[in-house]
Order: C-alpha cells, then sequence, then structure tokens
C-alpha cells in the first residue's frame, strides 16, 4: 500500500519528547484525599440495561484521521478522555462519561484509528497499527480539540495508548487511569517466546499472524469479538444488544488492517513506519511514566495481563493500585462504571 509521510503531524510534537535516563525505580501512594478510598473494592456488577447510545457523534480532523467522538459535559470543564481497546469501541464508557459530566467534566470519547466513525483522511495512508501511531493520533486530536492537558483512562489498547502519552508527552497528561497497568511494549519484548499456558492465552495473536487467520477475521469479526468478551470477561452477563452496539463499530472499512497489523507488528512480522522509529526506541527502553496514576484490574480478569506487584515500580509519581471485585473481567469501565468513574475522579483531584 502505498505511503503518506505523517512526519509533519509527528515532527509538531517530537520536540516535547522528554529523554528516557536511568533513574531508581520507585511508587508513592496517592494523597490522603486518594487513600481515603479502599485500595480494593468490592464493587457490584454493572447489569445489563436498555440500550443505551452517546447520541449525535462528532467528528473532526486531526492529523492523519476525521476523528468520530462523543462529548459530554461543560466545554468549559476540566478535560478528560477516554480510550477503548480491542474488540471493544466508545461505549466501553457509556456509563462512566455520564458519571463524569455530572461532576463538571469535559468528556471526550474517540473512536481509534479503524473503530466506527473515525476514517483516514487519505486513502494512501498506510494502515498502521503499531503503538506509537494511536498515541500520536490521540496528540493530533488534543490539538484539533486545543486542549492543552487532560486526565487520560484507557482499558486495553486504550490503556497502552494512555501510557505511551503520559510517558512521552506528560505536558499533556494531567493524570491516568489505565486498566491492567504498564502496557507499553516493544518488537523485541514481544518475540520473546514466553511459558507454553502464558502462550495459549495469546492464541489469536498467532492466528492473526496468519492469511488464514485475517481471513477468519474479516468474515467472522463478530463472532471473533463476542468469543473474546466472553472469555476475557467470563462473568460479564452482557446481552445482545449491548454486544451489537459495539459490534457495529468493526464494520470500520480499515479495521481488519489496523487489528492485523497491530499484532503483527508486535510480533515483528510487521515493519511500522521509520516517522515512529524514535518513539518506539524510546518506548522499547520501558519509560518510567511521572504522573498520577491509579491502575485497576478486576478479580475475574480472563485475559493476559500481570500481577499489579510486576508494574508498580513503573510509576514515579503518586501511585495507587484499585481490585475491583464482584467477578468484574477486562472491559472494567463497562462492567463497573462507578468504579472507574470514581478512579477518575480520585486522580483528577489529586
Amino acid at each position: 500500500m502505498p505511503r503518506n509521510d505523517p512526519s509533519d503531524t509527528i515532527d509538531h510534537h517530537r520536540r516535547r519528547l522528554i529523554g528516557v535516563a536511568a533513574m531508581t525505580f520507585a511508587a508513592f501512594e496517592l494523597g490522603a484525599e486518594m487513600k481515603a478510598s479502599a485500595d480494593s473494592l468490592d464493587t457490584a456488577k454493572a447489569k445489563p440495561g436498555p440500550l443505551k447510545s452517546f447520541g449525535q457523534l462528532r467528528q473532526i480532523d486531526a492529523g492523519q484521521l476525521n476523528v468520530g467522538y462523543a462529548e459530554l459535559g461543560p466545554a468549559d470543564g476540566k478535560p478528560v478522555a477516554l480510550l477503548h481497546g480491542w474488540p471493544y469501541d466508545i461505549h466501553t464508557y457509556v456509563d462512566v462519561a455520564p458519571l463524569l459530566a455530572a461532576k463538571g467534566y469535559r468528556v471526550i470519547v474517540p473512536y481509534q484509528r479503524g473503530y466506527g466513525t473515525t476514517r483516514f483522511r487519505s486513502n494512501e495512508t498506510v494502515r498502521n497499527g503499531q503503538q506509537s501511531a494511536f498515541a500520536v493520533d490521540f496528540i493530533a486530536l488534543m490539538d484539533a480539540l486545543k486542549i492543552e492537558r487532560a486526565t487520560i483512562g484507557g482499558c486495553d489498547w486504550g490503556a497502552r495508548t494512555a501510557n505511551i502519552v503520559a510517558a512521552l508527552w506528560p505536558e499533556r497528561c494531567k493524570a491516568m487511569v489505565s486498566v491492567s497497568g504498564y502496557l507499553i511494549g516493544n518488537q523485541q519484548l514481544g518475540m520473546q517466546p514466553l511459558p507454553p499456558k502464558a502462550e495459549l492465552a495469546w492464541w489469536y495473536q498467532f492466528y492473526f499472524a496468519t492469511e488464514r487467520g485475517r481471513s477468519g477475521y474479516e468474515k467472522n469479526r463478530r463472532e471473533f469479538a463476542r468469543l473474546i468478551w466472553q472469555t476475557a470477561s467470563p462473568r460479564w452477563s452482557f446481552d445482545d444488544a449491548t454486544f451489537e452496539r459495539s459490534a457495529i463499530a468493526f464494520d470500520n472499512p480499515d479495521h481488519v488492517d489496523i487489528v492485523m497489523h497491530n499484532y503483527r507488528w508486535r510480533l515483528g512480522l510487521a515493519n511500522g513506519e521509520p516517522p515512529y522509529d524514535e518513539f518506539e526506541q524510546r518506548l522499547a527502553q520501558a519509560p518510567l511514566i511521572d504522573v498520577p496514576t491509579i491502575t485497576l484490574e478486576g478479580d475475574a480478569n480472563g485475559a493476559p495481563h500481570q500481577e499489579a506487584s510486576a508494574y508498580a515500580k513503573m510509576f514515579w509519581n503518586k501511585y495507587s493500585h484499585r481490585v475491583v471485585g464482584s467477578g468484574i473481567g477486562h472491559n472494567l469501565p463497562q462492567e463497573a462504571p462507578e468504579a472507574f468513574a470514581q478512579a477518575i475522579i480520585d486522580v483528577a483531584g489529586s
């Protein structure tokens, strides 16, 4: 596929990058206002309800994309951005966003590249799914919306994007909530073998490495997504309407290209683009995150994830980890919206 050089967008932000230096790892508890919230929550699991919607979405040109996004709350409220993952969409936050808007926050929930109403502005642009491309997209969206600094929340791919923005552009990230902690990776790490039991959990990554896997995903997007929802959140009793509301986002014409490139790039089976090389080199050094952070984990997360003790040292500012109980799985913001919203409120006020 022909390449469209995105360096104009990327160079605009490159000067903002922080250097990565060797330092002693440390993690600190959040301030007294955050200690008032229990570190281990036992929040009731969200029950499926009537079909809900963000209503009319907005569209804006931002970098390589025309981004579809929901916006709730007062225009002059403190900005909060909520980033979804795969195979999910903006409705991960359909119950979180109103809770935050009611507290006076300006809440932005964008479709990432390859999802929903977000489209590439040029047919010639490479459908790149490498991790830093999503972060550059988000910085471009902030610029387009004239948001200088925001609290960022993310789950799955969205958590990885939030991590990258916090690590490389800390001046744009006031604070962060990240489900499953520190998710920044690199190709070299992705090519290292894991124990067989751990490899089994990544079966779809290896499936996607084949052309049979690509064809299978393209043909069975909904069936595939439903299976991942069920295995990643085994105790989440979502209904058909809830699933279909999100599954529409996978009809995006670029969705399969983005998903395939993302997983193949992780395994070193697909190349990234040269303009992103500097970002990836910095991320490969596992940069510390120096913004106030709360990490969350559901007690029934069926997706591959590390124990919190493995990544606590990566957060070099005020930090707290919370376990959300009562059978909450991987898609934590949608399964336990009150717990996720409270984490945003706590960290934003830290």
